[in-house]
């Protein structure tokens, strides 16, 4: 049987033990107000997902007391599991995520008391998710939630998706305002379709037993404090927003790489491929931001309004548009075709660059360019924009023979912050030219604390706040861009090999050139455009 979720427990982790009814009360960051009581329900209580990321964005949101001290999480997965015995294999997993340096949840020290005030609440439920036995057990479970307020997140493979939301549906537990319950969320994950028929297909369903406003398809790209600083940036500063545009900037560049191979995620990787795991959703979602016209206010649909337009105004992706690589043994070890589930000739892709352009009065004739790839050379995901050139008439009887492109670019991971290249005089008597570098480093200026990206994400979902989850009619046409790619007329794209540890295929540079343009170099050494 299960620990009650309020109980305290003596005998889990020393630091479980030490908390409970004792913790202090934390102090709440200033403007922010604890979410209102509520019940998260998370499918997949033992996954990968729940360790990595939700229960350190859940301590996280504890230490910043934002979670109401009514609130508890009901964990449902498969197999039978104490209570206490779940707790303690969440804790443990907080404290080598915390060990880990290279980790964003990493901190010199848990703060006892506030894994204690969170452990406390958290009550382990073993069920199938595609059994009516499970949902009847929930229901009973959550007729005392406090206000009535429950959030379902589906941290669970996409092929639960349906069933699940059906079994929600079907057991009047996504029933609002009935009976004093009060909202009923669910959160679904990505993959949320695998094209376009397939995302439609799922929005019909989930949508024949929940309202559009309860449904929060989370993107975790967009929880990241450097993402939404991309609004800050364009909108708070007058120096951007004038120049944000065809008749200035000459083309924009997103990079997500990653040094990292596949990591055991052979399975899921020979279904998905790089291009559907990352392009029309974390990238697209960056372009979003970077692209969208000014909204009236911050209110979610303001926001998501924008967002939906530039979707909707994206040229569909030809074959020709696009590059599909995968990585071959090189300098950072094996190649993919030597990864574990991994098929001997799989012609998986690694890689995907992709040139798309967005037929409005903003950005018609402007590329923008998105690349993202497992096993490269760096591990950075960055916007740079690259403004236009100046005439040259002006140096011509001077020693310059080029001036480097003024580029702005915006660093959202694993460096926080913003550069911006241009050029100066050098000293001396002659008028030669210079290329130079202005940064801002956000450590430099605010204290960062451990985030794992989360954290805003599931606040504003306690909140109703639907600003950074994505809506259907996005999802739709953000498939809708790619779904040439993904179901070519013709032979499928090749997949250029490339060396791990390399920046990419050869080819993919060619699809620059051809509107003369060349890929920021993914160097270590994030000046390295300054300097060369």
């Amino acid at each position: 049987m299960s620990t009650p979720a309020n109980a305290p427990d003596s005998s889990a982790s020393s630091a479980t033990a030490a908390s409970g009814a004792q913790a202090s009360t934390p102090v709440v960051p200033a403007g922010k107000h604890p979410a209102p009581p509520c019940t998260l329900v998370i499918f997949g209580a033992g996954g990968d997902l729940t360790k990595r990321l939700l229960m350190p964005a859940l301590y996280n949101l504890t230490v910043d007391g934002l979670l109401d001290e009514k609130t508890k999480v009901i964990g449902v997965n498969h197999g039978q599991m104490e209570t206490r015995a779940w707790r303690d294999d969440l804790f443990k997993a907080l404290q080598q995520f915390a060990a880990d340096k290279a980790s964003t949840f990493h901190t010199s020290k848990l703060d006892d008391k506030a894994w204690g005030s969170l452990a406390q609440r958290l009550e382990y439920m073993a069920g199938e998710f595609e059994s009516d036995d499970t949902f009847s057990s929930l229901k009973q479970k959550l007729d005392n939630t406090p206000g009535g307020n429950v959030v379902f997140y589906l941290a669970v493979s996409s092929r639960f998706f349906k069933p699940i939301v059906e079994h929600l549906g079907k057991a009047g537990l996504l029933k609002e305002g009935d009976g004093g319950a009060g909202f009923r969320r669910i959160v679904i994950e990505k993959p949320f379709g695998t094209d376009l028929a397939s995302a439609r297909d799922l929005n019909e369903h989930i949508l024949s037993y929940a309202k559009e406003e309860q449904v929060y398809r989370i993107d975790h790209f967009l929880g990241k404090d450097t993402v939404q600083s991309i609004l800050a940036v364009r909108f708070a500063n007058a120096l951007f927003e004038p120049v944000w545009r065809r008749e200035y900037i000459e083309c924009v560049q997103i990079t997500a790489s990653e040094t990292i191979g596949v990591e055991g995620r052979g399975k899921f990787y020979e279904q998905t491929g790089a291009f559907r795991d990352m392009l029309p959703n974390h990238l697209f979602q960056l372009l979003g931001m970077v692209a969208m016209e000014p909204p009236n206010s911050f209110d979610a649909e303001a926001v998501r309004d924008k967002k939906a337009d530039i979707f909707d105004a994206i040229q569909p992706l030809k074959t020709d548009d696009v590059v599909f690589g995968q990585y071959e043994r090189g300098p950072a070890g094996q190649g993919y075709r030597e990864e574990p589930d991994v098929a001997a000739g799989s012609q998986t892709e690694t890689y995907a660059a992709a040139r798309v352009f967005i037929e409005n009065w903003r950005w018609a004739g402007v590329p923008f360019y998105l690349r993202t790839g497992k096993r490269l050379t760096v591990r950075r995901t960055e916007i740079s924009v690259q403004l236009k050139a100046v005439p040259f008439r002006l140096f011509r009887d001077t020693p310059v023979d080029a001036l480097t492109p003024n580029v702005l670019t915006l660093r959202i991971d694993p460096t926080h912050g913003t550069s911006f290249d241009f050029n100066v005089k050098t000293p001396g008597p002659v008028m030669q030219i210079g290329a130079v570098q202005s940064s801002f480093n956000y450590g430099d200026f605010f204290e960062e604390q451990p985030n794992v990206g989360y954290e805003t994400l599931l606040y504003d979902c306690m909140l109703g706040d639907e600003t950074l989850f994505q809506r259907a009619d996005s999802i739709e046409t953000s498939w809708a861009a790619v779904d040439d790619v993904l179901h070519p007329k013709g032979s499928p794209l090749p997949v250029h090999g490339y060396p791990a540890g390399s920046a990419g295929p050869a080819e993919t540079d060619a699809l620059l050139a051809r509107g003369g343009h060349t890929w920021r170099p993914l160097s270590k050494d994030v000046n390295a455009n300054a300097k060369k």
